[in-house]
């Protein structure tokens, strides 16, 4: 490594460190020498300029707090003498920006994806098991592994369950939620075939979720009420062989890229995601929206301190007004039960580097790049806009990920700082911020931004990252959570259990 910190904008009165510095250690910033003055670990922030008590600490260009006690140049700059500057609910005006990035129209460039007889697109061939209520979770485990063994071949590429906990002794809004993230799970076009299971006294009973789920093709989804068969796994097995059949229609054939839907998610995020991994998907966001594709981006409570930004590229001021509702919205949610609105970032989150909200959703946001908002969505809806869509849903990484999939991203990438194995039941690509994690997390780890602090170019590694996912989309290549089985779902929760 060239350098031991990076500036990341010419405002900025921080620098990062890329390695761990020591006490006396001098760095060089704009031919200007400074000597560290405490242990700083890599990823995390040291000012190269006083910053009075009171004053802003400016990163990526924008204030990610205010200082607490005066902080003299080649000082640690974290939690012990920096606190964030938010509070509260806010009034927005639209002020929209020009730079922002749309579609330029369908692009010549293909990826093999399977046509569904709707029209949609599917970048995998599987046979999916939809349970309506947790209480068969462990049937639907046993049905997918057996039929699994009988049809995982070279045209259907698995048989999948998504155990929950939910779908019974839920009301109003809180089980309408689950009936909408299974819903839209059940539409997904990576499932050749769909097998819903409904135990028969759930709230979410069978009748009621078809409601939900709308117009169908009978030949793709298929039901079974488990308390009104005598065999519900013979009878299961039994369904998932016409399902099977069915799904061996389809073959691969040249898809437009604009037909790409790609969910943008961070966690266990570092001092390096909003250096590496998170500009790294802005990137990719910008060169698939320009192609004519979509991307969503959601973990709303991580846009706070930095929603201004998206909606300044809201595509016009109903859209801007949407923007603002989702952020508001979430932070009534908050207050509503009693809970500080800026409890955040996480205590992996600080002991990699992020010390306040601004300064992790500045971060989080760059996951968007420039692209003009085109649509705001309520948890459990589906995209249905080229461009970059924003998507009502938690921080948490098992919520997020299953609702960015439910809103009908193919592929969900995933960047992190500290690891983690959790994958959704999309292809989800673990994109490490540092190289050492991907040395380190090998069976974890599918694409290293780390690179970026160590010489590449970012327009290099974002072409080769670009072709990773056309040839991830063309099933040349899996993501490690398919390799390994880490395949789940979670669900928001927010009312009465009964």
């Amino acid at each position: 490594m060239s350098e031991p910190t990076i500036m990341i904008h010419e405002r900025d009165n921080v620098t990062i460190a890329l390695q761990d510095l020591k006490p006396g250690e001098t760095i060089v910033i704009d031919r200007e020498e400074i000597i560290v003055q405490q242990a700083v670990r890599a990823g995390h922030k040291i000012a190269r300029k006083p910053i009075p008590e009171n004053e802003n600490v400016i990163k990526y260009g924008y204030p990610i707090g205010k200082a607490t006690t005066p902080i003299d140049i080649g000082d640690w700059v974290h939690t012990h003498n920096v606190m964030t500057n938010l509070s509260g609910t806010l009034e927005y005006k639209y002020n929209p920006t020009s730079d922002k990035v749309a579609s330029q129209g369908e692009s010549a460039r293909t990826f093999q994806g399977y046509v569904r007889k709707n029209g949609e697109v599917g970048i995998r061939n599987e046979i999916w098991i939809i349970n309506t209520v947790g209480c068969i979770n462990k049937t639907a485990e046993v049905v997918a592994k057996m039929a699994n063994e009988q049809h995982k071949d070279d045209q259907i590429d698995g048989v999948f369950h998504f155990s929950h906990l939910f779908g019974c002794s839920q009301l109003g809004d809180d089980l309408h939620n689950t009936q909408k993230i299974l819903s839209s799970l059940v539409h997904h076009p990576n499932a050749a075939g769909v097998l819903v299971m409904g135990l028969g006294c759930e709230n979410n009973y069978i009748d009621a979720f078809k409601q939900v789920i709308g117009d169908f093709d009978e030949e793709r989804v298929k039901f079974i009420s488990v308390q009104e068969t005598t065999d519900e796994i013979e009878h299961s097995l039994d369904l998932i062989d016409e399902l099977a059949e069915y799904a061996r229609s389809f073959r691969r054939e040249a898809v437009p890229v604009s037909k790409l839907k790609v969910g943008l998610k961070c966690g266990g995020s570092d001092g390096f995601s909003g250096i590496t991994g998170n500009p790294l998907l802005g990137a990719f966001s910008d060169k698939l929206i320009q192609q004519g594709g979509a991307t969503v981006l959601t973990e709303v409570p991580e846009m706070f301190g930095a929603e201004s930004i998206l909606m300044g590229r809201a595509k016009d001021e109903q859209t801007f007004r949407k923007i603002v509702d989702l952020v508001n919205d979430f932070k009534e949610y908050f207050l509503r039960h009693g809970q500080n609105v800026y409890e955040n970032p996480s205590p992996g989150n600080k002991e990699g580097g992020i010390t306040t909200l601004e300064e992790k959703s500045l971060g989080n946001v760059q996951k968007g790049g420039f692209g003009e908002v085109v649509d705001v969505l309520p948890y459990g809806d589906r995209m249905t806009s080229g461009g970059l869509n924003l998507l009502q849903g938690p921080g948490n990484d098992l919520v997020s990920t299953t609702a960015l999939a439910a809103a009908g991203a193919h592929i969900v990438l995933f960047t992190t700082g500290r690891g983690t194995p959790f994958g959704g039941p999309v292809p989800t690509v673990k994109i490490s911020t540092n190289s050492a994690l991907a040395e380190k997390k090998k069976n974890w780890i599918d694409f290293n931004a780390g690179a970026l602090i160590e010489g590449k170019g970012k327009e290099e590694l974002t072409e080769e990252f670009f072709d990773y996912i056309v040839e991830l989309a063309s099933g040349t290549n899996q993501t490690n959570n398919e390799k390994f089985g880490f395949k789940e779902i979670s669900i928001f929760k927010d009312g009465v259990i009964l």
